[in-house]
C-alpha cells in the first residue's frame, strides 16, 4: 500500500505540472475531438483517490482512441479530458466547473473524487445545463435535489450495507427474530449507510437493540461493544471509514466480543488483513467493484482484464475509485453516439435513457440520475485475503458464518 501511495503522490506532483497545458489546449476547439472536463483532486486529503480517479479517466479515454474514437451520427470524434486540481476542497471544485464551462468551452463534465466536491459542482453544471457523469460521489442527497443533468455509475451510500442485512436474513429461518446493532460515524456518509441498512432491517422485521454514534475521533467503541456483550445481536454493523474499521477490528478481539456477523464500510481500504491478520478473518466488507466479478464489456472485456490492464499501466492494483471513472467515460461515450449529436441537451436526453452492461456492472439511471442497476458486493476475509461471497451470482467463495467465538478461534 505505501508503494501504491508513494506512486499516487508521485503522479499527482507531475499531473499539476501539466495542467496549465491542457487548459491551454482546450481553448482551441480541434477538429474531431470531444473534449471533456474534470476537476480533479492532484493535492490535498483527497490526492490519492484523486489521482486514481484520473488514471480511470485517461486508461477509457486511450483504450477508446485507441479503437477508433466516438462515432457521433457520420462523424468520429477521439476524447480528451482538460483537467484543473480542485486541491481538495469544495469551493475550488466549484470555481473550475464555472472555468471549465465559461472560459474554456467544455460542454461535458466527468466528476471529482467525493460526495462533497460533487455537491460542490453539481450546482454548477445545472446552472449551465452541462452534463455531468460522476464515479465518485454517492451521497444519496446529490440525488434528492432535482438535478437533470448529474448522472452518477456508482451504487449510492444507502446500499453500501444494505447487502449485510440480506445476507443475515437469507440464513435465518425467521428474519423477524435477528437482532442488529449499528455504530456509525456522524457524517453524512455513514449516516446515508445507516439509512439504507435500518430500511432494509425494518423491511424484514429485524429488532435494532443497539443504534450508537461513534465518537468523533472514532478511537474508541468500547460502549457500544459493552451493549453488544450484553444484548447479543446477530449482527454488527460498522461505518466509520477507514479509522472506524480498524478501531472496529481491534476493539472486537481486545475485548473479546462474540457476534455471529460483523459488517463494516473501508475494511479493504484500512487494510484490517494485512495489519491485523487473523483477528479480521471472518469480516465482511462493502465495496463498488471488484476484479473478479463476472462483468465484461466490448471495450475492455472482463473485470480481471481491466485490472490487469491498469495494473500493466500504472505499476499498482486496480483501485475501485480507477474502475468507476473509467466506467463514466464509457458512458459519456455511448450517450454521444446514441444522441447523434453533440448537443449537451441531446447527449443529456441519451445520459437519462441509458441501460448498458460494462466491465464494472450495469448501468441504468432512475429519474434522479442515480445508478439502479449495479449492486455493491460483499467482501470477507477468508485466510487473509478478501473474497467475494456476496451476491452468491458473483461470489468466489462461500460465506463463513457464523464467526467463531473467539475461544473457539
Amino acid at each position: 500500500m505505501a508503494a501504491r501511495i508513494g506512486t499516487a503522490i508521485r503522479a499527482a506532483v507531475l499531473g499539476a505540472g501539466v495542467l496549465l497545458v491542457a487548459a491551454g489546449a482546450a481553448h482551441a476547439e480541434d477538429a474531431g475531438t470531444i473534449k471533456l472536463g474534470a476537476a480533479v483532486s492532484l493535492t490535498g486529503k483527497y490526492s490519492s483517490n484523486g489521482v486514481y480517479t484520473r488514471n480511470g479517466y485517461d486508461l477509457a479515454v486511450k483504450r477508446i482512441n485507441e479503437r477508433g474514437g466516438v462515432k457521433v451520427g457520420d462523424k468520429t470524434y477521439k476524447l480528451e479530458v482538460v483537467y484543473y486540481d480542485d486541491e481538495s476542497t469544495p469551493a475550488r471544485g466549484a470555481q473550475l466547473a464555472e472555468r471549465l464551462i465559461q472560459q474554456d468551452g467544455v460542454k461535458y463534465l466527468l466528476g471529482p473524487y467525493s460526495s462533497g466536491l460533487t455537491e460542490a459542482m453539481a450546482p454548477v453544471t445545472e446552472k449551465y445545463g452541462v452534463p455531468m457523469v460522476e464515479a465518485n460521489g454517492a451521497a444519496i442527497s446529490l440525488f434528492q435535489k432535482g438535478y437533470k443533468y448529474l448522472f452518477a455509475v456508482l451504487s449510492t451510500t444507502d446500499q453500501y450495507l444494505k447487502s449485510a442485512v440480506q445476507l443475515a436474513a437469507a440464513r435465518a429461518a425467521d428474519p423477524s427474530k435477528l437482532k442488529v446493532a449499528l455504530a456509525f460515524e456522524n457524517d453524512p456518509f455513514s449516516q446515508d449507510v445507516r439509512a439504507g441498512v435500518t430500511d432494509d432491517a425494518k423491511k424484514f422485521g429485524m429488532k435494532i437493540v443497539v443504534d450508537d454514534k461513534l465518537p468523533p475521533e472514532l478511537n474508541d467503541m468500547s460502549v457500544t461493544l459493552t451493549k453488544v456483550k450484553l444484548l447479543k445481536p446477530d449482527i454488527l454493523i460498522v461505518s466509520g471509514h477507514e479509522k472506524g474499521a480498524a478501531t472496529a477490528i481491534r476493539q472486537i478481539a481486545d475485548q473479546r466480543v462474540n457476534v455471529p456477523l460483523l459488517a463494516t464500510t473501508h475494511c479493504d481500504s484500512a487494510q484490517i488483513a494485512e495489519k491485523y491478520g487473523k483477528i479480521a478473518e471472518y469480516t465482511l466488507c462493502a465495496a463498488q467493484w471488484a476484479p473478479s466479478l463476472a462483468y465484461s464489456d466490448a471495450l475492455f472485456g472482463k473485470a480481471s482484464d481491466y485490472a490487469a490492464l491498469y495494473e500493466k499501466t500504472y505499476k499498482e492494483p486496480a483501485p475501485y475509485q480507477a474502475a468507476e471513472s473509467s466506467a463514466a467515460v464509457q458512458v459519456f461515450a455511448e450517450a454521444f453516439t446514441r444522441a447523434g449529436s453533440l448537443d449537451p441537451k441531446a447527449v443529456r436526453d441519451a445520459l437519462s435513457k441509458t441501460d448498458m452492461q460494462s466491465f464494472y456492472g450495469p448501468i441504468r439511471f432512475d429519474e434522479t440520475g442515480k445508478n439502479v442497476a449495479k449492486p455493491t458486493i460483499l467482501y470477507q476475509v477468508q485466510d487473509g485475503k478478501y473474497v467475494v461471497v456476496y451476491p452468491e451470482k458473483w461470489a468466489e467463495a462461500k460465506l463463513r458464518a457464523p464467526t467463531p467465538n473467539w475461544d473457539q478461534r
